[in-house]
């Protein structure tokens, strides 16, 4: 390169002391190497008799190798300032994409090279992958993969030693990647060297630095290079050192956040069962203790009965579960609902049956005294926690105590129930005083009147069916219990109308109206109750011939014909009914009339043709036509024993209507 001071300026070649002079002065402008090659070409240039020319063209020499070794000093100080201030970046950053970027950046500006990019190695995948790349042209050389027995990867995965090339495509010493190749000749590379990333012995990694020109690296750049890929391999183990510690801090971290949960979970556990206990032992009712658990497991509890009918209820703050609002005893959930009740009594254990509304419904049998003594259900929209399991497991046990204990005492009411109701039906009927003290321990008084409801449910779960009809009703001065496979139901006489409407409503429920009862006169001595009960026993047989089920019918209604028909059946019934008042029932049917109401009201009102047409609300000529007309369809029937019968079956027709 010709140096950039004019001719003129120049001293003469002919004078040896300029000559030096120059040489110095080139040294000291830290000239370029072609402007000390222009100046030996001068000297060699001179006439040969020149004085000391010889001379003049060793202090040339010299003075080039004094500026290559003045420009190795340079190379040597810029790569050691390149590996301090990658030092400082291993000890001052922390972020590891950051740190890689550096070091590629600052091997690719220290080497001068074209091209610098860095690899890692995935074990899984097993090949090299581009992390971070610098200089490239063209967008694939930062997503490039190398296979660890081909191209330079290869080499350097296998020595472990750092390798280059002058011209990357023509090189024959290792196998090519046709996918890279083409890569790297879109982006124009020719020479490129690589260096491993050590950790352990193993290769974790490669730094390369590519140039679009044939290049041969001096063992200073390479040098420089493997120590840059030696810090990067410190930057990725220590990355991955921190990321264990912090992975190791954030699990202790985890582990004594668990800790200190289930310590707070065992102590909410301890304060439950002292809860629960403190209230099974001063009495608590059975709601109480639901409103306790609902409270302490902030969820809707409720507690069933062996037959899934809910006997309790309670709901966190007032809180209602919309799913706990949908359970019915044989609703949609119910096969779910059966077979989490089979599996709890099977493992001991609570499990979920089903979910409804968001919420998760939980259910665990209740066991005591040998059996079954129901349920109880959670509903809860979150899951509950292995120690809140173990709360709303206990408290199935306290709930169970206070079943049994409910049950026990129930037994006992029911034995002296049973008792009092046997000794009031009996025709023995025992010491009247004891009667009477048993009987007013239930809130009835036998001095009063009194009346008596036999109900036939109609299924021979009788027994059963009046326990849940004494929890149902709950009514003071009512005794109810099984009797003879039927409900039996004493109470003061001023109590009957609001008996009969209850328990005829919960046998509608209960049984959806496949039953038949009757309800007694009042009678006002305890020693008329045998015979009355005796009259009902053969009332219903024959309410039953009638079909007047789903019904509670009054015994005036029915003394007449239990005493005629008590041995009849049904079809004998109809048979009597088709014979009297058959043709008039058919032509109401027919025409709409209303005939048979008619003869009813006017044999009820003594035949009197005003009366019966002010009971029914028509004028009376309207009465004396239907009455010709009732005459041409059943004939004479004013004769005393045939109006008997016809009113008698009137009155059939209106207890069967």
């Amino acid at each position: 390169m010709p140096s950039s001071e004019p001719p003129a300026s120049r001293p003469s070649p002919s004078q040896p002391e300029a000559i030096a002079a120059d040489l110095v002065g080139l040294l000291h402008e830290n000239a370029p190497a072609d402007a000390f090659a222009a100046r030996l070409a001068s000297i060699e240039a001179l006439p040969d008799g020149l004085r000391n020319k010889h001379g003049l063209i060793e202090l040339a020499r010299m003075a080039m190798s004094l500026r290559h070794r003045l420009e190795q000093h340079e190379e040597r100080e810029r790569g050691m300032l390149a590996v301090i201030e990658s030092a400082q970046d291993l000890a001052g950053r922390l972020d590891l994409p950051e740190l890689l970027r550096a070091i590629v950046v600052r091997a690719r500006r220290l080497l001068r090279a074209h091209v610098c990019w860095l690899t890692i190695y995935d074990e899984q995948a097993d090949e090299f992958k581009v992390v971070v790349a610098d200089g490239a042209i063209s967008e694939p050389i930062g997503r490039m993969t190398a296979q660890r027995n081909r191209g330079v990867a290869g080499v350097v995965m296998t020595t472990r030693m750092p390798f280059s090339t002058p011209h990357y495509l023509q090189d024959a010493r290792f196998e090519h990647d046709p996918v890279l190749d083409d890569i790297f000749r879109a982006e124009g590379v020719s020479a490129m060297v690589g260096a491993p990333l050590i950790r352990d012995d193993q290769v974790i990694g490669l730094l390369f630095v590519a140039d679009r020109y044939h290049r041969t690296h001096t063992a200073l750049n390479i040098s420089i290079l493997s120590t840059l890929a030696t810090h990067a391999a410190v930057a990725i183990t220590n990355a991955k050192a921190f990321a264990d510690t912090q992975s190791a801090l954030d699990t202790a971290n985890q582990a004594r956040a668990e800790l200190e949960r289930h310590a707070h979970d065992v102590q909410g556990a301890i304060e439950a069962h002292e809860r629960l206990t403190s209230l099974l032992a001063r009495g608590a009712t059975l709601s109480e203790l639901c409103q306790s658990i609902a409270g302490l497991l902030q969820g809707s509890v409720l507690v069933l009965d062996e037959t899934h009918h809910v006997t309790a209820r309670a709901d966190p703050d007032g809180h209602r579960s919309p799913a706990a609002d949908a359970y019915a005893p044989h609703g949609p959930h119910n096969a779910a609902f059966t077979q989490a009740l089979r599996e709890s009594r099977r493992a001991g254990r609570s499990t979920i049956a089903y979910e409804s509304h968001g919420e998760q419904c939980r259910v665990i049998a209740v066991i005591g005294g040998g059996g079954v003594l129901g349920s109880v259900l959670l509903f809860r929209q979150k899951a509950l926690s292995d120690t809140s399991i173990r709360t709303f497991e206990r408290s199935s046990s306290v709930i169970g105590i206070v079943l049994l204990s409910q049950e026990r005492m129930e037994e006992s009411r029911h034995r002296d129930v049973s008792a009092l109701l046997q000794t009031l039906i009996s025709p023995r009927q025992g010491e009247p005083a004891l009667a009477r003290h048993r009987a007013e321990r239930h809130g009835l008084d036998i001095s009063q009147p009194m009346v008596l409801i036999l109900l036939d449910p109609g299924q021979p779960e009788a027994g059963f069916l009046a326990r849940r009809a004494r929890a149902a009703l709950a009514m003071p001065g009512v005794v109810l219990d099984e009797v003879d496979g039927m409900l039996a139901a004493a109470c003061g006489a001023a109590r009957a109308p609001a008996l009969r409407d209850a328990l005829g409503e919960f046998a509608r429920r209960e049984l959806g109206g496949g039953h038949f009862g009757v309800l007694s006169r009042a009678v006002y001595s305890a020693a008329e109750m045998p015979l009355i009960y005796a009259s009902l026993r053969r009332a219903l047989p024959v309410a039953a011939r009638l079909g007047m089920r789903g019904r509670i019918v009054e015994q005036n209604e029915m003394a007449l014909y239990s005493v005629l028909f008590e041995t009849q059946d049904r079809s004998g019934l109809d048979r009597f009914m088709a014979s009297t008042i058959g043709p008039l029932a058919a032509q109401d049917a027919r025409r709409g009339s209303e005939l048979t109401a008619t003869l009813l009201a006017y044999l009820d009102n003594k035949q009197n043709a005003t009366l019966t047409a002010a009971a029914i609300g028509i004028h009376v000529n309207t009465v004396r036509q239907r009455l010709a007309s009732i005459e041409g369809l059943i004939g004479k029937w004013q004769d005393p024993a045939r109006a008997l019968e016809i009113h008698m079956a009137l009155r059939l027709w209106r207890i069967d209507a």
